[in-house]
């Protein structure tokens, strides 16, 4: 049993059952026993693997997309914004693959939003003499005001959901509890709120997903943009069509966990709903493009050719890991169709590369 079970558990049987989000928030962001506080979770040896990790043409390719938007929107100060920075590798490729590109870097602000000490010490480590100008932020408040790139790569699916399931007595709040044996269960709380009859019906138990977290970081993302101009890129899994499934999952050593078990041991994610950040943005009067299919994203910016000119110079024993990162990023039944690629701009007559 981890102290933080035990934390959960005191909590609950004090004052009641807890909803999803504030699980989720304990289990990932606990000062002293969150999962992301004081580990690292990816490659091999962690829990997952992100693109970053997985072929340095992904960060390139962001990297290339970033200094099309510069070039086009005129050119002049940029701040990078990347949230969820991982260990720094697609920065890192980035930087690099834009090292060519003239005045480009000297533009340039790179600002990582990390609360992790352990990734962001990571990232520090792999950052060093990469760019004369990085800087670190707890959050969006405090951003400068100059136009910005918002790179969200698998960040939004880590941001904590409710749930509430559509039962014939009507709407209830999926929560976290105790059993009869003092141990987690999930539960359903009644919210007084009836549903109307008729209508498309997927099911007694269908449960819907929302994020207010989520839809208060695009919001902040969304006012930035409106206020100071630029563009932003949203990569995750995620749906379109609104959620009518239990999407909250967690993940260790690779492989599905059962979420309630270990609280703080295992990653929790749940997917992204992309018309909500869409329709965010929207309102803001910012242009969206997509969202498309991440492997039909980076093969419209390059990645197949970029691959081949990585195979040339490589290594015979390194052909074979670059072909497969890249089939791996790009096919349908890899990442390539669930993982998707929003993308946002202030300004309503710039075509962004990959859409």
């Amino acid at each position: 049993m981890t102290a933080l079970l035990d934390l959960i558990k005191a909590r609950i049987a004090q004052s009641g059952p807890l909803t999803v989000a504030e699980y989720m928030e304990l289990a990932l962001a606990h000062p002293e026993h969150g999962y992301y506080m004081h580990r690292d979770p990816l490659g091999q040896e962690g829990d997952f693997t992100t693109s970053p990790e997985i072929s340095q043409i992904f960060g390139e390719l962001l990297g290339a997309w970033t200094a099309a938007y510069w070039q086009m929107s005129g050119g002049g100060d940029l701040a990078i914004v990347e949230l969820g920075p991982g260990r720094g590798t697609l920065m890192r490729d980035l930087l690099r693959a834009t090292a060519h590109v003239p005045g480009f870097h000297d533009s340039l602000l790179v600002l990582l939003v990390e609360t992790s000490p352990q990734l962001k010490r990571m990232q520090r480590a792999l950052l060093m003499g990469k760019h004369s100008r990085i800087a670190w932020l707890p959050d969006l408040e405090h951003l400068p005001e100059v136009r910005t790139v918002f790179l969200a790569n698998e960040f939004f699916d880590a941001l904590p959901i409710r749930q509430y399931v559509k039962t014939p007595e009507g709407l209830k709040e999926r929560l976290v509890g105790l059993d009869d044996q003092g141990e987690l269960c999930f539960t359903l709380q009644e919210m007084g709120i009836k549903l109307v009859k008729g209508g498309h019906h997927y099911g007694d138990k269908e449960i819907v997903e929302s994020s207010p977290y989520a839809r208060t970081v695009a919001t902040r993302m969304a006012a930035h943009l409106r206020a100071h101009g630029g563009a932003g890129l949203v990569i995750d899994y995620g749906y379109t069509g609104g959620s009518h499934a239990n999407t909250l999952q967690a993940v260790r050593k690779h492989a599905f966990f059962p979420v309630l078990k270990d609280p703080g041991t295992a990653d929790l994610t749940a997917h992204v709903d992309f018309d909500m950040l869409a329709q965010v943005f929207r309102e803001a009067r910012l242009d969206v493009q997509g969202p498309v299919a991440q492997g039909d994203f980076l093969m419209a910016l390059g990645a197949q050719i970029r691959a081949e000119a990585l195979i040339e110079r490589a290594r015979p024993e390194q052909r074979e890991a670059i072909a497969s990162g890249l089939h791996r990023l790009t096919a349908p039944n890899e990442m390539g169709e669930l993982f998707k690629v929003l993308g946002v701009c202030d300004d309503h007559a710039l075509a962004l590369a990959g859409f």
